[in-house]
């Protein structure tokens, strides 16, 4: 008998949308998108919200309630469901299972919405349990971090971590819309408000120079909590973010991952650090670390390397660690190559820099030279801090 073939191609379209005070009464922006949604049965949305958000916005929470009570394109679950924040929530299987018994407790459907406001972690958890419960509930994203604004919160990927493995997890389902408001990036800590610029660094270095000289430009202000020039950035960033999304492989079917640049270390170390270290943090590390190497392997001239690790130190990131050296075949961090590789579910891919806003994929890497990058960097850092 002949083979029988099968092809089909579907549409994912969603909006990012930018505001200030998403859950005013009077802003109807939220309103206005859940009316669009026609459906015989009664719309819920449930809420879910990461716990450190709660803290630093204590009137959060009657806000939602206060919304809903003046706008009702759907039917608010009053039981809304308070997480921790940070890859807590990512280690931890309770947390899913809570979200998946909620889905059950309240009769949340393929025509509800499931809500999450918080930083990366809590998104991708929250999307994930949404991706799963039913084979697919409506999932809003509300980012309220510079980095999920700006890239994790804005692209289509879900997931946990297992086997104390990052996402090993996860899926690939888009979110059907997405909220920043702007008054989330206000109340965070210095900390996190600077963690978050290094995914706009990455970017920048892999696909636009022009967005690179404009971070570079305006470093002072982003030191500074510029919230006009922050909101730029996390214009752009988003912007090339969904175009990459767009192209060839946006479920990541090979084994290609450019927006990972600077990544392979980083997610090792988040681990190796048991999370001390927060997610762009590492990856400003992870950039460094790749920058240097690019230069060493013969691909970014000197001047260029040097320009990023500048960049990188005005912004106040620590450029690497301890555990970022390679000492022997045995250093930790080499660990990480495997662990990406499998990841990857091919042969390793990394991306590194031919020069500033242009990348070149390559599947090997000497260890040698990343034992020299790594000292390297060392020496830089101790020179910072004298």
């Amino acid at each position: 008998m002949e083979h029988l073939h099968q092809s089909f191609t579907i549409k994912y379209e969603y909006n990012v949308f930018f505001t200030s005070g998403l859950f005013a009464v009077n802003n109807p922006l939220l309103n206005d998108f859940l009316s669009t949604s026609k459906s015989a049965s009664v719309k819920k949305i449930l809420f879910v919200v990461d716990e450190g958000v709660v803290n630093t916005n204590p009137n959060l929470i009657n806000q939602i309630k206060a919304y809903f009570q003046q706008n009702n394109s759907a039917q608010l679950i009053n039981d809304i469901l308070i997480v921790p924040g940070g890859e807590v929530v990512k280690n931890d299987t309770k947390y899913f299972e809570q979200m998946v018994q909620a889905v059950n407790t309240h009769g949340i459907d393929r025509h509800s919405y499931i809500a999450a406001i918080g930083g990366g972690a809590v998104l991708d958890m929250v999307g994930y349990a949404a991706a799963v419960a039913h084979r697919g509930v409506k999932h809003i994203r509300i980012p309220t971090t510079v980095l999920s604004q700006n890239d994790s919160g804005i692209g289509v990927k879900n997931g946990i971590n297992y086997f104390d493995k990052k996402n090993f997890l996860g899926t690939f389902a888009p979110p059907v819309a997405v909220f920043n408001d702007e008054l989330f990036l206000t109340t965070l800590s210095d900390r996190d408000w600077r963690s978050g610029i290094s995914e706009a660094i990455k970017v920048a270095l892999i696909k636009d120079s022009d967005f690179f000289e404009w971070i570079t430009y305006n470093a002072v202000e982003l030191g500074q909590r510029d919230l006009t020039v922050m909101n730029l950035l996390i214009w752009r960033c988003a912007k090339l973010h969904l175009e990459h999304i767009a192209g060839a492989d946006p479920f990541e079917s090979g084994s290609s991952r450019p927006l990972d640049f600077g990544h392979w270390s980083a997610h090792k170390l988040e681990y190796l650090t048991n999370f001390e270290i927060r997610h762009g943090e590492a990856v400003a590390m992870g950039i460094a670390l790749d920058t240097v190497y690019s230069h060493l392997s013969g691909r970014l001239s000197a001047g260029d390397c040097q320009r990023i690790i500048q960049l990188l130190q005005q912004l106040g990131f620590e450029i690497t660690h301890p555990l970022l050296q390679v000492d022997g075949p045995d250093s930790p961090i080499l660990l990480g190559l495997q662990e990406f590789r499998e990841h990857l579910g091919g042969e390793l891919t990394i991306m590194l820099l031919n020069k500033i806003g242009k990348g070149e994929e390559v599947h090997e890497i000497d260890t040698d030279i990343l034992k020299q990058a790594g000292k390297l960097l060392l020496d830089m850092q101790f020179a910072v801090q004298k």
